[in-house]
């Protein structure tokens, strides 16, 4: 891996920071916005992602289907898989994109929280820059979350860490909203009172919540809106996507929409006999683009991608600290 890309890019244009350095964005290719090779929560007990042997397998199958690039929005302690990273990008050819960040308190013991706690800055920032703890892989985004129809404690000092870190780095901050809702309480957070520019927010999971008035005031903000984990049986907004991202298409907004397949079950693997990463480019491309047409979709999963995780890396005077953790 080019560290030293990753630790002071001072090219001319942003460039996409990936598992292996620094990177064109015009090198990103067919991209999965959000999804998981490596992920464990105490609210996902049996169904851990951390087989690197399925890992390899996903990716090879994500690949033969037309992919180029997945972003993995799995965040601290909850199993990044960081050392294994850089591996499967070179063996797959796939480019892969690693986060830093801090989901929903559920999903962490008090103790990992409480690790963290003291400088959730300056943990983000190190990711970012140095490398995740000790293996010296660079995040390239930073994922947190919200709540239900709002923002609890956590959430929002979880967003003020992200704001500060955001400011520090350029990168982009992806939000995962929870059931999809939430979206203009986040933006009214991180974009009003902590500043962060609307271009750098990425609001996950808005097929979960087809509301389009929502997605159209969210896209007036100026931030990226992410419809992914298709085929969930317990979200039923497929059938509604086609239409929702239409509307967006035809007030101006195809620019701002992005598509992922959020893999987040052992179970849901494509290995595993599920859709897993493929069904994004097998199926779920498909579908839309009988409604949409060929451009519209190839936008969604190439250029805008592109822009939406590209920074200006290292142009950012901050003054958070450093402290470096080993979870991954």
């Amino acid at each position: 891996m080019n560290t030293s890309a990753a630790k002071g890019n001072r090219s001319a244009g942003p460039v996409v920071r990936t598992v292996l350095g620094d990177l064109d964005p015009a090198g990103l290719g067919v991209c999965d916005a959000h999804d998981h090779l490596f992920l464990r929560s105490p609210q996902l007990p049996g169904q851990e992602l951390a087989d690197p042997g399925a890992a390899a397998a996903e990716l090879a199958a994500f690949r033969a289907a037309g992919g180029g690039a997945v972003v993995q929005w799995t965040p601290y302690g909850m199993g990044r898989g960081a050392a294994e990273l850089p591996r499967l990008a070179r063996e797959s050819g796939v480019t892969i994109v690693a986060a830093t960040g801090l989901h929903q308190a559920v999903h962490y013991p008090p103790e990992v929280l409480e690790q963290v706690r003291a400088d959730l800055a300056g943990v983000f920032v190190a990711e970012l820059t140095e490398g995740i703890g000790t293996t010296g892989v660079p995040a390239g985004m930073i994922k947190v979350a919200g709540g239900f129809h709002g923002l609890d404690r956590h959430a929002r000092y979880t967003m003020a860490a992200a704001a500060e870190a955001q400011h520090a780095t350029g990168a982009a901050i992806g939000v995962h909203l929870e059931l999809g809702t939430g979206a203009l309480d986040v933006l009214d957070l991180l974009c009003g009172e902590l500043e962060v520019a609307p271009d750098r927010v990425i609001l996950g999971h808005l097929n979960r919540s087809p509301d389009p008035v929502v997605h159209r005031m969210a896209a007036e903000a100026g931030a990226y809106l992410a419809f992914d984990g298709p085929s969930r049986a317990n979200h039923a907004t497929d059938w509604r996507l086609p239409d929702a991202l239409a509307a967006l298409a035809d007030a101006g907004f195809g620019d701002r929409i992005l598509l992922g397949g959020d893999t987040t079950t052992a179970a849901a693997r494509s290995v595993n006999g599920g859709p897993g990463m493929p069904h994004l480019l097998r199926r779920h491309r498909e579908r839309l683009q009988l409604t949409l047409g060929e451009d519209l979709v190839t936008q969604f999963l190439t250029a805008n991608p592109a822009r939406a995780f590209a920074a200006h890396w290292g142009r950012h005077p901050h003054t958070t600290g450093r402290r470096r953790h080993a979870t991954g």
